[in-house]
């Protein structure tokens, strides 16, 4: 899903409110990590995580990966904290900016 500027500042917006809730750390990324990001898709669009810094890989290409492997959408990395979104399939309770 490619978003527009306008959609990505504003999930960034809203993105500033939330915690984190899953964690990368030394394993990296890891099929346990990848199912857990997905299982946190099952009840939220938009969800934050970290990469701790005894994870060795870069950070931006640990995002891409797990974004392309949750078929999720990388909206913003800054420093060590990753936003993806996913939308649900039958109704988005996010409604994005046209």
């Amino acid at each position: 899903m490619n978003l527009t500027s306008k959609q990505r500042a504003y999930l960034k917006g809203l993105a500033q409110t939330i915690e984190p809730v899953f964690s990368i750390g030394k394993a990296s990324i890891t099929p346990e990590v990848t199912d857990s990001v997905a299982e946190c898709f099952n009840t939220k669009e938009l969800i934050k995580g970290t990469v701790q810094k005894n994870c060795l890989d870069d950070v931006n290409e640990v995002a891409r990966t797990v974004a392309d492997r949750t078929r999720s959408t990388l909206v913003q990395v800054i420093g060590r904290k990753i936003v993806l979104y996913k939308p649900f399939k039958d109704e988005p309770e996010i409604k994005l900016p046209k």
